[in-house]
């Protein structure tokens, strides 16, 4: 039985092709995740990897949540999207994904997101809402 405080994790190292290939789907190919040399010069000292690439990688924390929970959702969406630090190519980040709060009665389940690099610094925070897939009413 899945209960309030219920936490999963994924880790992964976040490599440059995870960079490029985002960039080329999304078409973000912004100077902060493909050019070393002008990143180079900046605070940062070189290429970091996109916000929603890293918020991305929680998607596959709720799916392992919602293993746990039973049933079947679709996401409504992250509230409070905070990227606290960046993350760089070779980190290896640490997503903790806790179910903080289900409402049965609006088929909903709050989720608390933490991640982390491979130096326990906090890179992202967020919420995640999930909407349970009911069954269709009959006529």
């Amino acid at each position: 039985m899945t209960a309030v405080g219920q936490q999963v994790t994924f880790r992964k190292t976040v490599s440059e092709s995870d960079i490029y290939q985002f960039a080329g789907v999304t078409g973000d190919l912004a100077p902060n995740h493909v050019d070393e040399q002008f990143m180079a010069a900046t605070r940062y000292g070189g290429r970091i990897a996109h916000g929603v690439l890293v918020l991305g990688y929680t998607s596959t924390a709720s799916t392992k949540m919602l293993e746990l929970i039973g049933g079947h959702a679709v996401s409504l969406g992250y509230d409070r999207v905070r990227f606290v630090a960046p993350v760089r190519i070779g980190d290896t980040i640490t997503v903790r994904y806790t179910l903080a709060r289900l409402d049965q009665e609006r088929g909903r389940a709050y989720s608390d997101i933490e991640v982390t690099n491979q130096d326990n610094t906090l890179v992202l925070v967020a919420t995640h809402v999930l909407a349970f897939i009911r069954d269709k009413p009959s006529d």
